[in-house]
């Protein structure tokens, strides 16, 4: 791409629900940095495909969502850090090759050239990704022995040990309760800028609903567009 040439990009971030919140991993930083990357003039494909997922899962419908948003328009796939997207090198490969003609883009590499150098260079950064969650993986592996060889306690209620009171459930179900919240608040967050624009163009809460569904737009609660579901949408930014 020239220097002065629009760019048109759809934005894919991945969080997991361990890895939420944490500096720099989080959506947040992610859509952060995604903004802070484009260009006077460039365009960014509304919404943000976010996916909630274990990096080890392949299994990424809004992945494939993305990818096929991509292949559509033209546009690049634009990714936080290659690390959100997965560190499995043959599972890369694959996502880059199925953006289509205008390719990846990770914010923290450079722009990944088209043809075999591009492949040759994700392969690279990917291999070092892997390796990188195998020795995670295996230090964990390692605490977790030493510390079960220490006499240490792993995992749910054992024999001797005082099950969980009624509050302290009642305790974990609110918090699980109140993770939800701020999910589907997030994720309305992520649709309203469209919203508006839809709103402003006149669309009441039905036509919205409709555009929003045919967009292939994710609600936050996963169903399908409805009035009511932009009332929520509406209802849980309204404080803003």
């Amino acid at each position: 791409m020239s220097e002065h040439q629009s760019r048109t990009f759809v934005a894919y971030a991945r969080v997991s629900t361990q890895q939420q919140g944490r500096s720099g991993l989080g959506l947040e930083g992610q859509e952060a940095a995604i903004r802070g990357f484009l260009r006077p003039g460039d365009s960014l494909l509304a919404p943000i495909y976010v996916e909630v997922e274990s990096g080890k899962n392949n299994a990424r419908p809004e992945l494939a969502r993305a990818l096929a948003r991509c292949r559509t328009t033209g546009a690049t796939l634009l990714v936080a850090k290659l690390d959100r997207l997965a560190r499995n090198a043959r599972f890369l490969l694959d996502v880059v090759e199925g953006t289509g003609e205008a390719g990846v883009v990770f914010l923290d590499l450079p722009t990944v050239p088209a043809g075999p150098m591009g492949k040759f260079f994700v392969t690279q950064m990917a291999a070092i990704a892997e390796l990188e969650a195998g020795l995670i993986g295996q230090r964990t592996k390692a605490a977790l022995s030493a510390a079960k060889a220490r006499g240490k306690v792993l995992g749910g209620v054992r024999s001797g040990q005082r099950a969980p009171t009624q509050a302290e459930r009642q305790a974990g179900g609110t918090k699980g309760a109140e993770t939800k919240r701020r999910a589907a608040t997030q994720a309305a967050y992520r649709v309203l800028p469209r919203v508006a624009e839809l709103a402003a163009a006149g669309e009441g809460l039905a036509g919205i609903a409709r555009a929003l569904q045919a967009e292939g737009v994710s609600t936050p609660r996963g169903g399908a567009w409805t009035a009511t579901a932009v009332r929520r949408v509406l209802g849980r930014t309204a404080g803003d």
